[in-house]
């Protein structure tokens, strides 16, 4: 059941733009107990560019004495993404790696041959009530890198190249875009970019990327005709010149890149080009092979015995 989606997606193509290919609405789904909004994969579009997984958490204020808690979970043959735009989540995984990432940061986790890792809220947040606003993504690897050695990486917001266009406010947080280039270190072409607009600006959708989509993350932003509101992507066909206007204070994430090569499968929370590889990390885990996350060896979340598509696990 490797990916497999509900029938009733609420997507649209549309073969009389000129501009855009693809309207995905996120869909609601449950994260270990928290809220999200899902936009890949979706039943048209599994991937754009590299980036195979995107969700949109909160923003969401917890109670006191709650917060976040994304038990220890595997992952293989792709890297994590964490941006948030509000909040902090304490990070811990299975090479021993301890990282508390705030707002601006970049957590960038290449899962390769195999990682486990945790997402909680501090005892320090749970004392006043967490906030957590951000996105959680994934980029499925290149052919020549799935069974790559797993590594962590945290890049802090004051490392993201950042400039002002025309009222627009522009951090590349991954790949190149605008003629800047993020020091994350991926490993394909890749585009990401978080757009933050003043009312009525507008933006011309960098177009150097062989696939682009926007997701809209606040406010309202008008694409060829549309209002796009917040929990929407939009897939633009290749080569198309798009520009976005605001129409309010608006925030936005550019995101695709490069085609990869061969077809990637997904289960739970393995992508990978081989469906045995995928079978083998499902048997791994079951029987207690990955390694264990330093500091967090009690909880796990355990294998799907049958796999709902809104039980992925970030």
């Amino acid at each position: 059941m490797s990916g497999t989606l509900p029938a009733n997606e609420p997507e649209c193509l549309d073969p009389q733009s000129p501009l855009i290919e693809l309207l995905v609405e996120a869909r609601p789904r449950d994260v270990s107990g928290f809220a999200v909004r899902r936009a890949l994969p979706s039943m048209l579009r599994r991937l754009v560019g590299p980036f195979i997984f995107f969700d949109h958490m909160g923003p969401a204020d917890l109670p006191v004495g709650e917060g976040i808690d994304v038990r220890p979970h595997p992952h293989i043959e792709l890297a994590t993404v964490t941006y948030l735009f509000d909040g902090e989540i304490d990070h811990r995984d299975s090479l021993g790696t301890f990282q508390t990432i705030r707002a601006g940061d970049v957590n960038w986790m290449i899962a390769g041959r195999g990682i486990v890792h945790s997402e909680r809220s501090s005892p320090e947040a749970r004392k006043t009530g967490a906030h957590i606003h951000g996105i959680q993504s994934w980029v499925a690897l290149p052919l020549e890198h799935e069974q790559t050695g797993p590594r962590f990486e945290h890049y802090p917001a004051s490392s993201i190249p950042t400039t002002k266009v025309d009222g627009v406010t522009l951090e590349v947080v991954a790949g190149t875009a605008y003629k800047m280039r993020s020091p994350v270190e991926v490993l394909s072409p890749t585009l990401y970019v978080h757009a933050r607009f003043e009312g009525g600006a507008r933006l011309g959708v960098d177009n150097t990327h062989e696939e682009r989509a926007i997701y809209v993350v606040q406010g309202a932003v008008g694409c060829e005709g549309r209002t796009l509101r917040p929990g929407t992507m939009v897939i633009l066909r290749r080569d198309a010149n798009v520009t976005i206007a605001a129409q309010e204070p608006s925030r936005a994430m550019l995101l695709g890149g490069a085609r990869l090569t061969g077809e990637r499968h997904i289960y739970w929370n393995f992508v990978s080009s081989s469906k045995e590889r995928i079978e083998r990390a499902k048997e791994n885990w079951t029987n207690g092979r990955f390694p264990k996350v330093p500091g967090d060896e009690v909880e796990f979340v355990p294998l799907p015995e049958r796999l709902n598509p809104s039980r992925t696990t970030a």
